[in-house]
């Protein structure tokens, strides 16, 4: 057909037929909400870098989560921030650890809303790294499984519903499937940063989890920004290792990655709107330079469009508010 007989416009008069012919359609039920736990008490700190994003102590914590579960959201995801850091993150392993501890009063205090663990030490270590130092300055990587395996044991002894390794080590999620099934838990799922590139889209939340390296960089571990194809391998991996979900991270810059991700595998397929997206959009919307809800809604219903199943976002609150009208 082609013009004067095919005319598209005709499909596109009104909201209503726009509502009808419409290809992409976000769900509540697609959206993931990051979170920060913090140990302490009465903290609700927010995130200069982050509007509306904050450090919360559990009690605070407890009360974000249901607010969120109000919200109709399905899960959220939880970040720690220890009291104190050291070389080797023993927070992230201890059964008294601030993550730990979050997820045992969020399943006590909201039931029904599904709590994911990030798995990872950047946050809990003195030198910013996600895991072991060799005296190089090195990740170790297989030095570092063992802990990342401890990690996720202590989240699955506390309630967690879903661990998610972030940390991009060779074999961490075959370690972490099979602590989890030696120790009792071959239910729990993992949801793998499997796709996760070395980026400058998450200055902002390392504001947020107070993990930027003291030392370095992390392109030594996770994946060169240029690289697709490597993508797909890494995503093999962790499929083979056990993974139950792969995640690629960030979302927007790389959704021709999402894309691939979502051709190649039958798995849940997940994104992270990161937060230097997320920051983009808020400071743009407070200088009146852009309208931040239309823009929100739309970078979110693109990484659907990529193929995106699940979607990890700071916006997860206001979307929800917004899909609900």
């Amino acid at each position: 057909m082609n013009f004067p007989e095919y005319r598209p416009r005709r499909l596109r008069k009104n909201e209503l037929f726009r509502r009808m012919v419409r290809e992409t359609k976000l769900s509540v039920d697609d959206l993931i909400y990051p979170l920060f736990a913090a140990a302490g008490k009465g903290i609700r700190k927010e995130v200069s870098s982050m509007p509306g994003v904050f450090q919360l102590s559990v009690e605070n914590l407890v009360k974000e989560v249901k607010d969120v579960k109000s919200l109709g959201i399905p899960a959220v995801l939880l970040f720690g921030i220890p009291a104190k850091k050291d070389s080797l993150g023993s927070d992230a392993y201890s059964d008294k650890g601030i993550v730990q501890t979050a997820v045992r009063a969020i399943k006590d205090a909201v039931p029904g809303i599904l709590v994911i663990t990030d798995v990872c030490f950047c946050e809990y270590t003195d030198h910013g790294h996600c895991g072991i130092l060799t005296k190089d300055g090195d990740v170790d990587n297989d030095a570092t499984l063992a802990i990342l395996a401890q990690s996720a044991v202590t989240h699955a002894r506390a309630g967690a519903d879903v661990v998610a390794p972030s940390d991009m080590m060779d074999g961490r999620v075959g370690a972490i499937r099979e602590a989890l099934d030696k120790e009792g838990y071959p239910g729990l799922p993992i949801m793998s940063y499997a796709a996760k590139y070395a980026s400058g889209f998450y200055g902002p939340f390392r504001d947020a989890a107070e993990s930027t390296p003291k030392s370095g960089d992390r392109r030594s571990y996770q994946m060169d920004p240029p690289n697709a194809r490597e993508a797909l391998r890494e995503v093999a991996l962790d499929v083979q290792e056990g993974a139950d979900m792969v995640m690629v991270k960030p979302a927007l810059a790389y959704l021709d990655i999402i894309y691939r991700v979502r051709e190649a595998f039958d798995l849940p397929v997940a994104a992270y709107n990161v937060s230097g997206e997320y920051s983009i959009v808020k400071a743009a919307a407070k200088l009146d330079w852009v309208d931040g809800e239309r823009m929100t809604m739309e970078i979110l219903t693109a990484i659907k469009r990529a193929g995106a199943d699940l979607i990890l976002t700071y916006s997860a609150k206001e979307a929800a508010r917004f899909l609900a009208r």
